[in-house]
């Protein structure tokens, strides 16, 4: 029986990594976090604390020896700092969910794993949150050699899916629902990698107990570059409606604050093929993402009562 530790775990990927577990033989799944939205999975254990106070993590989670530890929810080096210290028993492989943002979007894309690195917090909305994924990176290696806890970084894209609280795809489906006109950029340069979340989960779940992978890091990035005018054409034809976008000047989606999901004129490209390659992976293809992912939203819909 192999013992993991989720820690975050009750929504959105956390969520669908535990769904995803749950199909697997011998598992026996614990998940940690503030108990703000209890799983009430069958099969899943269940303890409530804050990871940031290591008496909480000392006190509500039993000592176990973990077979893996995956962590959706460090976002700075004291967080990782503050798990690994305070965990009591053996960690065969923590595995720290980051970011694709560490990487720089320069030289030649898509960006690999060993791209430049970002030298400090960005500005604008994202802030320091990328800056602080890499610096949690950091602590992930130095911590984890220091404890003899052997490590594995993966970088997912753009994630969309099953219960994404993000206003990503959500935002394109709002607007289909509403009935109202998607404004998209009058240019091509935007174009984005994404990850769908159970190919993401399943990809977390064949690092488990892998040799391959400790000590690695890894995008988790689908091989489609999806711009703007992609999301509608594929909109189309899921929805088999005639979708005609408004393409407007970057300067006039800004100065009518259309808040579009994603940025308008550069492009977020990461190759996803380290990882595919180790393991003959088979990305989803965005058109069948989108496809579950928008089912998804008018169940969601429909049981609000807003359909």
């Amino acid at each position: 029986m192999k013992n993991i530790l989720i820690i975050g775990g009750s929504y959105f990927a956390g969520r669908v990594c535990v769904e995803e577990l749950l199909k697997l033989p011998d598992v026996a799944i614990h998940v940690f976090n503030r108990g703000r939205q209890p799983l009430r999975m069958a099969g899943v254990t269940e303890f409530v604390g804050d990871r940031n106070y290591g008496a909480e993590v000392r006190d509500n989670i039993p000592e176990r020896d973990w077979d893996a530890v995956i962590d959706f929810c460090a976002y700075t080096p004291r967080e990782v700092h503050t798990l690994l210290a305070n965990l009591s028993g053996a960690v065969k492989q923590y595995i720290l969910i980051s970011t694709t943002s560490v990487l720089e979007q320069t030289g030649s894309l898509p960006a690999t794993e060993d791209a430049p690195k970002i030298s400090g917090p960005h500005t604008g909305v994202e802030g320091s949150y990328a800056w602080d994924k890499l610096r949690a990176e950091w602590a992930a290696k130095e911590f984890g050699e220091r404890m003899g806890i052997p490590y594995t970084i993966l970088r997912p894209a753009i994630i969309y899916g099953y219960y994404n609280y993000a206003p990503r795809e959500s935002y394109f489906f709002d607007l289909l629902r509403k009935r109202k006109p998607i404004v998209i950029p009058d240019n091509d340069l935007a174009l984005f990698s994404f990850i769908w979340v159970v190919d993401m989960a399943r990809l977390i779940i064949r690092c488990i107990g892998d040799e391959r992978t400790l000590g690695g890091k890894y995008n988790l990035a689908a091989d489609e570059a999806v711009s703007y005018a992609r999301i509608v054409e594929v909109l189309a034809a899921i929805t088999g409606k005639q979708i005609e976008p408004v393409r407007l000047p970057v300067a006039d989606i800004n100065h009518q604050g259309i808040p579009l999901p994603f940025p308008l004129d550069e492009p977020l490209l990461y190759s996803g093929e380290k990882l595919r390659r180790l393991f003959n992976f088979e990305y989803t293809p965005f058109k069948q993402g989108l496809r579950e992912a928008l089912r998804y939203y008018l169940m969601v819909q429909k049981q609000r009562g807003t359909s």
